[in-house]
C-alpha cells in the first residue's frame, strides 16, 4: 500500500512537471504561430494522443469502446463538446495572454502562477452559480492571493501590470468554468473518453477561428511543431494520463491536489533553466505567497460535531 501511494504521488509530481514545462512551449510556439493555431493543432494531438489510453482503458475494465445506448453516445459527445467549447475559450485566452508578453518579462513564471488561481476561483464561481458551500480558508485564499498578485504583478506601478496578465487571469476564470463542467459529467462519463472529445472539439473550433482570423501557414506550423507535440503529447495526453494514474491509487485527494498545484512551481523553473528568465525579489515572494494561497484553498476544514 505505501508503494501504491508513493507510487501515485511520483505519478502526479511528474504530471505537475509537465504542465509546467508546457508554458514554455506555449511561449516558444507563440513565436512562430497564432494562439488560434497553436491550440488547433495541440488539440487535435491530444485527442489522438488519448486513443491509446482509450483502447487500454476499455480492455482492461471490459467495457465496449463506444457507448451501449444511443442516449449514453448523446450524453457523452454533448458533455465532450460543451467541456470543448469552454477549453477553446480558456485556451484562447491563456494563448493570447502568453502571446502579447513583452520579451523581458518572465512570461512562464507569471501565466503560471495566474493560471492556477483556478483553483480558488472553482470554490467561489460554484457558490455563486451553484449554492455550493465555501470553507473560510477559500476567503483567506483570495485575500492571499491579491497580496500575491500585487507583488507578482504591481510592485512596479501600471508599467509592471501587462495586459498579457488579465488575459490569463481571466483564462484562470473560464477554466474554473470547465472544471465545473467536467465536475457536472465526469461520473455520468468515460472520464478519458470525455477529454478525448473535449480536445476534438476545442481543436475544430479552434480550426474555425483559426481561418478566419489567421493565415496559418505550414511552414511556420513546422517551426513550431516540437512545442506543439509537447503539448498535444506530453502535456494533454501524459500529463493527463498520469493524472488519473495518480488520482486512482492516491488516498489523500489533498496531498494530491496540492501536488498538481506544483505545476505552476515548474512553470517558473522552466522559464528560469531552459529561458534565462529569472524573477525579481518581489516577483518570487509574489509566487510564493500566490501558491501558499492556492494551497490554502485546498486545505479541508474539519466541520464541528453536531451536539
Amino acid at each position: 500500500m505505501k508503494n501504491r501511494r508513493f507510487l501515485s504521488n511520483i505519478a502526479l509530481l511528474i504530471a505537475a512537471l509537465v504542465w509546467g514545462f508546457a508554458f514554455v512551449s506555449q511561449e516558444q510556439a507563440a513565436k512562430y504561430v497564432d494562439a488560434f493555431t497553436v491550440n488547433a493543432t495541440r488539440s487535435f494531438v491530444a485527442a489522438v494522443a488519448l486513443i491509446p489510453l482509450i483502447l487500454f482503458t476499455s480492455k482492461k475494465s471490459g467495457r465496449p469502446i463506444l457507448e451501449r445506448t444511443k442516449a449514453d453516445r448523446k450524453l457523452l459527445v454533448k458533455a465532450g463538446v460543451m467541456c470543448g467549447t469552454l477549453l477553446c475559450l480558456s485556451s484562447a485566452l491563456q494563448q493570447f495572454g502568453i502571446s502579447i508578453y513583452p520579451d523581458n518579462a518572465a512570461v512562464s513564471a507569471r501565466s503560471g502562477f495566474i493560471t492556477a488561481l483556478y483553483v480558488i476561483f472553482v470554490p467561489i464561481i460554484g457558490l455563486l452559480f451553484f449554492k455550493r458551500k465555501v470553507n473560510f480558508t477559500v476567503w483567506l485564499s483570495v485575500a492571499v492571493a491579491v497580496l500575491g498578485l500585487y507583488l507578482l504583478c504591481g510592485t512596479n506601478g501600471l508599467s509592471g501590470i501587462y495586459a498579457g496578465d488579465f488575459l490569463v487571469l481571466s483564462c484562470a476564470v473560464s477554466f474554473s468554468l470547465q472544471i465545473l463542467c467536467v465536475d457536472h459529467f465526469i461520473d455520468r462519463v468515460d472520464g478519458v473518453k470525455l477529454a478525448a472529445i473535449q480536445f476534438l472539439a476545442c481543436g475544430v473550433e479552434s480550426m474555425v477561428l483559426m481561418f478566419i482570423f489567421e493565415n496559418p501557414s505550414m511552414s511556420d506550423i513546422l517551426l513550431a511543431s516540437r512545442y506543439i507535440l509537447y503539448l498535444g503529447i506530453m502535456s494533454s495526453g501524459v500529463g493527463y494520463t498520469l493524472q488519473i494514474i495518480g488520482q486512482k491509487y492516491s488516498d489523500n485527494p489533498t496531498v494530491a491536489s496540492i501536488l498538481m498545484s506544483l505545476e505552476s512551481v515548474f512553470a517558473a523553473l522552466g522559464g528560469w533553466i531552459i529561458l534565462g528568465k529569472a524573477l525579481s525579489i518581489p516577483e518570487i515572494i509574489g509566487c510564493i505567497v500566490v501558491f501558499f494561497a492556492i494551497v490554502l484553498a485546498q486545505l479541508p476544514v474539519k466541520e464541528k460535531a453536531k451536539e
